[in-house]
């Protein structure tokens, strides 16, 4: 307005409007004059009053009707030109609002006219509507009469005129309410009470109206009234009008201005009284008009349905509905009930389709739904409208696939190029070929059963955009393109369905965050809605329980139908973006129904999806069941029944996959379509974003899945997630590339919608871990009993879905890891494989996982997380365990450090692993140990130490692999020095421990049991890894037994320091004596039977070739170990109460060991028991050092293991041992066993050494193959025990204890060899050498004979006996001892390899006792005990043997050493002998003496035939030595010596001057073998004693002469006799001994007189030389024998006569 009321614009106003009057009086000046005048005279009167007013404007309204009265005039010349000018001053008038009410009545008047004239048409109009706009001068008569006057214009034969006409009176009608709208805002603030309407007159109503308001009933009234051809009270001068533009003004008004019809009761009334029965009455023949009926039978044409009408029918039906429906509630029932009506199949195309657009409007206003379904569908007795409308929506989708189109033959595909919405395209072929072959671009349309229907793009998502509901111009129905009432339908579902959800899910989380806020200010947990309803019926939940029902009731009300429609759709669709909306419809449903928990209505959304997923009739039980409850209801919509339709199997889809379906027996292959997997991504959309609302239905998203991944092909990957993986079962899956590419972006969602399980809340979460364990029970049922690949998808989603929800494990822990043990025992491999892989990868994050608290705080947690582990043990498939050890092993090396309460477990896991369960098994269990014991020992509780011992012990008896055995021995050496270098920290920590236990011991009551309980639990520690040990060693494996062997026995040596003194007590008796006695028992019962090789190739060696001689190497190496404990720490151990019961106990061990029918363990059993003999008494305590020397412990090697470390070191403490005696024995020192307990011990031992050298020595009672006889080494060892053990008992020895030792000294020399041993054993049998056992033998008598020689008097009674012993051994030089009845060889006949008994060459043994005895024997010949037991005697005696024998010795060595030792004994035994003449001792020993020289002298063995000359030269020689010793030891003694003795020495030289040696020499050699040097010697000792001077007695030499007498006697008669044999043989020679005898007398007459020559002459008696010279006469008659031999002996004879032809000096007598 300030535009127009300027001074500007009033001035310009002034000059326009006096140009307008100039321009008229000039225009007037000729023809009308009166015109002409009224103009100037108005010129006048505009200056006038401009130039009088200051409002120029007011004043001009106030006169208006003055001013513009020449401009009325000038139009009614209706003179174009003149019309034209005033209406356009007045319009300028107008516009600067300067008409007056009275003026404007005028004006419409003059208006009026012209339009009767029909002058002016369009400036009339607009002239109408400026006056009308500008301004709200016009009212009543005179604005009805401009509203008459524009709808006569409008019926005008001018089409221009008609529009123009149609348009202003719209905008006329518009200005009318607008009018009404600015009224009450003007009056809003003063707004008084209505009167209430009363009765059905409209006339009274009135009065109460504003002036505008009045004027807009009326006008609205009165269009009612023409519309349904009824007066119009109020339009008057109205002449025609139609329907169609009635309803579009009474649509507009409806539309445009709900608020005046709101606000006001009389225009309320209106729309109730007046517009609703209008709009029923227009829409009957609509309603009862049937398609297909014959005309004749419909009541009349008119009463066909008109488009125009009933498309703007509808029009203001969709307004009604939209603005009033609050006040028309029962008169909206009725139209919705019609709308619904007109979706009927036998109705015309075009009404449907307008019907649908319709419906399209209300779907897009979910409020509005909302509203209806609580009007009627939440109303007892009420229609069901909004189900209806949902339900007729389906049955028309359903119609048009189903009844072929009618009323539109426009049905080929090739016209549906041009359809309204512009959408041009063009299927020249049918379109499932050209779905079929990829070439031409296809229509997107939906195809069922044959049926074809395009989709049109009819309207933007959202927004009802019409088409026919508009087609406001066309009068004939349009012809509907096919696929529109479908397109639009269609929508109609999408914006349904997208408006309710929307709506509901808004309200629902606006609910949700009240909820939660209040919740959370009463700081009480958040609670499900149910139940904060039952906590407090507030007006908040009260609304809230309103809201929940009126959406329980929507989706209940149209789930049915939405569902049946969109599943048809679904199979129907053969375009991607129509099925991906459709499914998107139907996900959004799922997901509300779910949210309200409406759990029917949600699975049946899932169950649609699903089975869009799947190829059609693809058999999985969970969907069909389902189905199944739903098509057995069907709904009814006013009578018609609407079918869940089950989708076609015809599919005109691209086929992008083939696989095998999941049965349990697969029958060909199934085929997946692009839609399927469209599908398929809906169904993991909707699981991904609404899984907290799937509940149950789990159980179907995950089974329908699980189908899917399986026909695609997918396998599970590391973490569980699917990936592209070839079918085991043949080329069964072939995947288009289309599909290839979308496979890894399947498999990533499928991933991301267990990822997204984490936000699920806990009870959705069960419900999803629920529903994969029951999947996967099913896959487990059908991988029972074959061996195809296993439907793993369940499993690897369990395990993603466990990963993911770490933070809240402990929730689902038990469930999930229940369920996978189950399928870690299924028959099937891949299945178990997956089952373990799972649960192991579970607890390996659910340890690495940082938790809040963290592990370490949740000890529980940590134990829950590991306990599956541990109950895997009990499965027996050896590839779960491997899986399990894999675990462990990974969780070692990544968690190790922190495991602390869960090492038992873990432990645990290794130590179950038994023998039976294969070598890899063990070997990867071993690994974890292995690593357990390098790397973790620090870290773990003290406690645990125990459990690893035992585990380490338990491999070791594993009998699978050796080496697995042998290393853990390594391991627990290991383990010991850790302990050794942790010892305190171990310690303390286990007290501590022990404290806690005892006091809980103490509440309950109940006693504290534990092993080795006495002894304080370090020192259990070390018991139970000493008990592991013992166990190993006796094991079935000698391998294993020596490792652990040697392993105990080091690790008890190096360590054992650190025991409590009390302890020591169970290491003796219950390790050390134990394990004694079950080596003693297996190893006496082991097989004897050969054992071939030690598996593979190995050969075994023939000392370990059966069980018993591998026992006996055990046996050997535990007695050593016990012993050399019992040696090393006997300082420890005395001081213990039972010492001596102990040194017992091992002493029979050693004994029954020593006793034992093995060489090897006997002699091991002699070595401990020198080992335990070199025992040094204890020193005192002043003398002890303050640590034990550093013990030199023998390190075990173990195959392939590490050993020990740094055993070299003292074991330092810081504490020394004696300190730590002293402890524990109390306050005084440890006490120091007194001697007569030690000499106690000693003589335990000699009573042990002497039982089993009398068993071991003891010749067998029968003699077979079999019969054991004692090794050498071990006989040699065992004596050589008694030098050390008779120093300890030397004070105690008695007589009768050397008696005892004789006998054993005696047996053990005794007892053959075997002929295989005797190589290394025995000397070749030429060399004299003794065997180290009689060496032994000989150094026992010679320790003996020292110490009675140092020792007291009452010793040396001893002598005697250690000289029988000696002697009794020399007889073996030529008797070799008796070993029983054994039968034995001599050795040069003994063949190597036979099991034949050798006698030893006891010659040097025989001999070495002789130079003893001899060399003892100068040593005590004095000794008052050796004269009074008759030594000397028995020397002589046992000499005598070889003596005799002489050349018979086995070796000449021997009497040759009798003849030396037998002249050194008599060297120093006879001038006793002499001493002790008188006492008589010596009586005996003189004829023993002479027989000894005669036997010897003339021996009756023959010298043998190989004897050189030199050799019996040298043997002559040493008979040459003991006549020499007669003649100068005993002859010169003669008056010393019985009469007897020396009668037999002179007997005995006689014969030996002529005695013939030999009759077997040759001539040659004759001369030497006739001992001539012997007999020589003979005769002149004969002679020397005859004519000795020193002759005591007469009788002395009375015998000499005889025996020289006797001598010469026997000469002349055996020359005699020679002379008179060879005369009478004549010619032949004479007996070689004949011959021989008197070469032999013709040699001694040589020699004696050569001797009587030497002979003092006073000595010779006087006969004797007659009896000399008488024989020479017969010498002479000798020569002329044949003999050669004979002469030149007899040349030797005569010679010596030649000294008898000197004259005699004196006078000599014959």
């Amino acid at each position: 307005m300030s535009g127009t009321s300027s001074p500007g614009a009033v001035k310009k106003l002034l000059e326009n409007m006096q140009g307008d009057l100039r321009g008229l009086s000039l225009e007037c000046r000729k023809k009308f004059p009166p015109v002409k005048e009224a103009a100037e005279s108005g010129i006048i009167k505009v200056k006038t009053i401009a130039a009088r007013n200051s409002d120029v404007l007011a004043a001009l309204k106030e006169n208006s009707s003055e001013v513009v009265q020449p401009f009325l005039m000038g139009c009614g010349t209706k003179e174009p030109k003149i019309t034209q000018l005033c209406l356009a001053a007045i319009q300028r008038l107008m516009s600067h609002e300067v008409v007056s009410e009275a003026a404007a009545g005028n004006i419409i008047n003059m208006l009026w006219q012209l339009m009767e004239n029909s002058l002016e048409e369009l400036k009339l109009l607009q002239t109408v509507l400026v006056l009308l706009t500008t301004n709200t001068v016009v009212h009543d008569e005179a604005l009805s009469k401009a509203i008459v006057l524009c709808f006569r214009l409008h019926f005008t034969k001018d089409n221009i005129t008609n529009n123009t006409a149609a348009a202003t009176v719209r905008q006329v009608v518009t200005v009318v309410f607008e009018r009404v709208v600015a009224e009450d805002e003007r009056y809003k603030d003063t707004i008084d009470q209505p009167v209430a309407v009363q009765g059905n007159s409209n006339r009274r109503s009135v009065s109460t109206l504003k002036p505008c308001a009045k004027d807009a009933y009326m006008l609205f009234q009165d269009l009612c009234q023409l519309v349904n051809a009824d007066a119009p009270y109020w339009l008057v001068g109205m002449t025609e009008m139609t329907r169609t533009f009635g309803l579009e003004l009474l649509e507009s008004v409806l539309n445009d201005f709900p608020q005046v019809f709101l606000q006001h009761q009389e225009f309320s009334f209106l729309l109730k009284e007046r517009v609703c029965p209008l709009v029923i009455k227009l829409f009957s023949p609509n309603i009862k008009f049937r398609q297909g009926s014959s005309t004749s039978s419909s009541p009349a044409p008119v009463e066909k349905p008109y488009f125009p009408i009933c498309m703007r029918l509808l029009r203001v039906v969709s307004v009604l509905i939209k603005q009033f429906y609050s006040l028309l509630v029962t008169e909206c029932e009725i139209f919705l009930s019609l709308l619904v009506k007109f979706l009927d199949a036998d109705k015309p195309q075009w009404l449907r389709a307008v019907a649908v657009e319709s419906i399209h409007r209300l779907c897009v206003q979910p409020q509005l739904l909302r509203s209806f379904c609580q009007s009627y569908d939440m109303k007892q007795h009420s229609t069901k409208v909004f189900r209806d409308i949902v339900n007729a929506l389906g049955s028309f989708i359903q119609s048009l696939f189903l009844v072929p189109s009618t009323g539109n033959t426009s049905v080929t595909p090739n016209q549906t190029g041009s359809n309204a919405s512009g959408n041009t395209g063009s299927a020249q072929t049918s379109p499932g070929v050209a779905g079929m072959r990829g070439g031409a671009t296809v229509l997107p349309a939906f195809e069922y059963r044959g049926t074809w229907i395009p989709i049109l793009n009819v309207t933007v998502q959202g927004s009802a955009k019409a088409t026919y509901l508009e087609m406001l111009d066309k009068v004939e129905p349009p012809a509907i393109p096919e696929g529109y009432a479908m397109s639009v339908a269609f929508h109609c579902l999408l914006d349904l369905v997208r408006g309710i959800t929307t709506m509901i899910e808004g309200e629902l989380g606006e609910v949700e965050t009240v909820n939660q806020t209040t919740a959370e200010t009463a700081s009480l947990p958040t609670q499900s809605s149910e139940q904060q309803d039952l906590q407090s019926v507030s007006e908040q939940s009260e609304k809230e329980l309103v809201s929940r029902a009126v959406w329980e009731e929507m989706v209940n009300a149209c789930w049915c139908g939405l569902l049946a429609a969109l599943s048809l759709l679904l199979d129907a669709s053969t375009d991607e973006a129509a099925t991906e909306n459709i499914l998107k419809a139907e996900l959004t449903m799922a997901a509300l129904c779910g949210r309200l928990g409406l759990v029917t209505s949600r699975d049946a959304f899932i169950t649609a999806i699903c089975k869009g997923s799947l190829p059609p009739h693809y058999a999985l039980t969970v969907l069909n069941s389902t189905t199944a409850a739903l098509s057995s209801k069907s709904y009814s919509i006013q009578g018609q029944n609407v079918q869940m339709i089950s989708p076609s199997s015809e599919s005109h889809q691209q086929v992008v996959a083939v696989g095998q379906p999941l049965a349990l027996q697969p029958q060909g292959t199934v085929m997946l379509t692009s839609k399927n997997i469209q599908c398929m991504r809906t169904l993991l959309n909707l699981a991904h974003c609404h899984g907290a609302v799937l509940g149950t239905s789990w159980q179907l998203v995950l089974a329908t899945l699980q189908h899917l991944v399986w026909i695609l092909g997918l396998k599970p990957g590391v973490g569980g997630a699917l990936k592209p993986g070839r079918a085991v079962e043949g080329p069964s899956t072939v995947l288009t590339t289309a599909v290839m590419t979308d496979l890894p972006v399947i498999s990533n969602i499928l991933s991301r919608l267990f990822e997204s399980s984490q936000y699920l809340d806990d009870v959705s979460l069960h419900h999803l871990i629920n529903a994969l364990c029951s999947l996967s029970l099913e896959a487990m049922d059908m991988a029972y009993g074959n061996n195809k690949e296993p439907s793993l998808f369940a499993v690897a989603k369990l395990l993603e879905t466990g990963l993911v929800n770490m933070h809240r494990i402990e929730i689902l822990w038990r469930p999930l890891t229940g369920h996978l043990m189950e399928v870690c025992q299924h028959p099937n491999s891949r299945m178990r494989e997956w089952g373990a892989e799972a649960l192991t990868s579970l607890i390996k994050a659910g340890l690495t996982f940082s938790h809040d608290p963290p592990l370490s705080q949740n000890q529980r947690l940590q134990l829950l997380l590991l306990n599956p582990l541990k109950e895997l043990s009990n499965i027996s498939h050896p590839d779960i365990r491997i899986k399990q050890l894999e675990c462990v092993l990974q969780i070692l090396q990544s968690q190790g450090d922190s495991l602390g309460p869960g090492w038992p477990l873990v432990l645990g896991v290794m130590g179950a692993i038994r023998s039976d369960q294969g070598e890899s098994l063990i070997r990867t269990a071993f690994q974890c140990l292995q690593l357990v014991v390098t790397d973790f020992l620090p870290t773990m509780p003290c406690t645990c130490l125990q459990i690893v011992v035992e585990v380490a012990g338990s491999f070791g008896l594993h009998n699978q692999e050796l080496n697995i055995s042998l290393t853990s021995i390594g391991l627990l050496w290991n383990i010991s020095d850790y302990f050794f270098q942790r010892g305190e920290t171990i310690e303390k920590e286990l007290n501590k421990e022990e404290a806690v236990l005892q006091k809980q011991a103490e509440e309950k009551g109940v006693i504290l049991n534990r092993p080795f309980h006495p002894a304080s639990p370090f020192d259990c520690l070390w018991l139970c890894l000493y008990a592991k040990l013992g166990e190993l060693c006796v094991d079935p494996r000698p391998a294993v037994r020596k490792s652990a062997g040697q392993t105990l026995f080091s690790t008890i040596g190096a360590h054992g320091t650190l025991l409590q003194h009390s302890t020591w007590h169970t290491v003796i008796w219950k390790v050390l004596f134990h394990l004694l006695d079950r080596v003693r028992e297996s190893s006496t019962t082991a097989d004897k039977e050969k054992i071939e090789s030690g598996g593979g190739n190995i050969l075994i060696h023939h000392s370990r070739d059966t069980a018993e001689k591998q026992w006996a190497e055990t046996w050997v190496l535990t007695l050593a170990g016990v012993a050399r404990i019992f040696n090393t720490r006997r300082y420890l151990l005395q001081p213990l109460g039972d010492f001596s019961q102990a040194w017992d106990v091992l002493l029979d061990h050693i004994q029954s060991a020593a006793l034992s029918k093995n060489n090897e363990v006997s002699l091991a059993a002699l070595k401990s028991f020198q080992e335990i003999l070199q025992i040094v008494s204890p020193v005192r305590d002043s003398e002890k050092p303050d640590t034990p020397p550093a013990i030199n412990v023998s390190v075990p090697v173990v195959v392939g293991t590490t050993t020990a470390t740094s055993l070299g070191r003292s074991f330092m403490r810081t504490d020394s041992i004696g300190e730590r005696i002293g402890r524990y024995s109390g306050s005084e020192p440890p006490v120091i066993t007194d001697e007569i307990e030690d000499l106690n011990l000693w003589w335990a031992a000699w009573n042990s050494w002497y039982r089993i050298g009398s068993e071991s020595t003891r010749p067998p009672v029968t003699c077979d193959k079999l019969t054991f006889i004692p090794s050498q080494p071990f006989l040699t060892a065992l004596i050589q025990i008694f030098p050390a053990l008779y120093q300890h008992i030397k004070t105690g020895f008695s007589m009768d204890d050397l008696q005892k030792l004789g006998v054993i000294l005696h047996g053990a020399v005794s007892v053959p060899i075997s002929s295989d041993a005797s190589p290394f054993i025995l000397p070749s049998y030429t060399e004299a050498v003794l065997t180290s056992l009689q060496e032994a033998v000989l150094t026992a008598l010679d320790v003996l004979q020292k110490a009675i020689c140092v020792g007291s008097k009452s010793m040396q009674i001893m002598y005697p006996a250690i000289f029988d012993q000696l002697l009794a051994f020399v007889e073996f030089s030529c008797k070799p001892p008796q070993y029983g009845q054994l039968e034995t060889k001599h050795i040069a006949n003994a063949k190597y390899n036979q099991a034949e008994w050798v006698a030893l060459n006891y010659v040097p043994f025989a001999e070495r006792s002789v130079e003893v005895v001899v060399d003892l024997y100068q040593k005590t010949a004095c000794h008052k005990a050796v004269v009074t037991e008759k030594v000397l005697q028995n020397i002589i005696k046992t000499l005598r043997i070889p003596l005799s024998l002489k050349y018979s010795c086995p070796s000449e060595s021997t009497w040759k050493l009798a003849v030396s030792s037998l002249l050194k004994v008599l060297s120093i035994g006879l001038p006793v002998a002499r001493q002790h003449a008188s006492s008589g001792k010596f009586d005996s020993m003189w004829p023993e003496l002479a027989n000894t020289f005669e036997d010897f002298l003339f021996t009756k063995s023959t010298p043998p035939d190989n004897l050189s000359i030199k050799e019996f030269q040298k043997n002559e020689s040493i008979d040459v030595e003991v006549v020499q010793l007669i003649s100068t030891e005993i002859l010169p003694y003669a008056n010393f010596i019985p009469k007897e003795f020396v009668g037999q020495i002179m007997t005995m030289l006689n014969k030996g001057s002529i005695h013939s040696q030999s009759s077997s020499f040759t001539e040659a050699e004759i001369n030497i073998r006739m001992r001539e040097e012997f007999s020589k010697v003979c005769f002149e000792t004969l002679l020397q004693f005859s004519f000795s001077n020193k002759v005591t007695t007469p009788q002395e030499g009375y015998i000499s002469r005889m025996a020289l007498s006797v001598l010469l006697k026997r000469s002349q008669d055996v020359l005699h006799r020679y002379i008179e044999d060879e005369r009478l043989s004549g010619k032949c020679p004479l007996p070689r001994q004949q011959v021989t005898e008197i070469i032999f007398v013709l040699k001694a007459v040589s020699t004696l007189i050569d001797s009587l020559k030497k002979t003092q002459p006073e000595n010779v008696d006087a006969n004797t030389w007659a009896q000399v010279t008488a024989l020479y006469p017969t010498l002479v008659e000798c020569i002329t024998c044949s003999s050669s031999e004979v002469r030149s002996a007899l040349k030797e004879a005569l010679v010596p006569f030649k000294d008898f032809m000197h004259p005699p000096a004196s006078k000599f007598a014959f």
